[in-house]
């Protein structure tokens, strides 16, 4: 009988963390990309905890985070587990499609290319 204590990389284990798959990390950085390009965002940080994943996005790299995009599982059937979150903590987004909340942001974006 083997007796060893469960990998904390197992799926099962208590201590497992949330994070972002590739092809959420694909959408989120397109979304980055073309604001880095348009000079809203300059920087990002990504957290991986217990209960959800956050992206954070910065204008520059020693302050708060402009919005944080934020991976709730424990939400997928109520509100959905994807959000967007601005910097005063108000949720501009929720939802189960992660391509259609990140759409909060790119009007953003439309109006930051039509200021010019």
């Amino acid at each position: 009988m083997n007796m060893q204590p469960p990998s904390p990389f197992s799926p099962g284990s208590a201590d497992t963390q949330v994070a972002f798959d590739r092809r959420e990390l694909s959408v989120i950085l397109s979304v980055y990309g073309r604001m880095v390009a348009a000079g809203e965002w300059r920087d990002y940080g990504i957290s991986s905890l217990r209960e959800m994943a956050v992206f954070s996005v910065f204008r520059r790299t020693a302050e708060h985070p402009l919005y944080r995009i934020e991976k709730r599982p424990k939400l997928r059937n109520r509100q959905g587990m994807y959000s967007v979150v601005a910097m005063d903590g108000q949720i501009l987004k929720r939802g189960q499609d992660l391509k259609t909340v990140l759409r909060v942001l790119e009007r953003k974006l439309i109006r930051a290319v039509n200021l010019d």
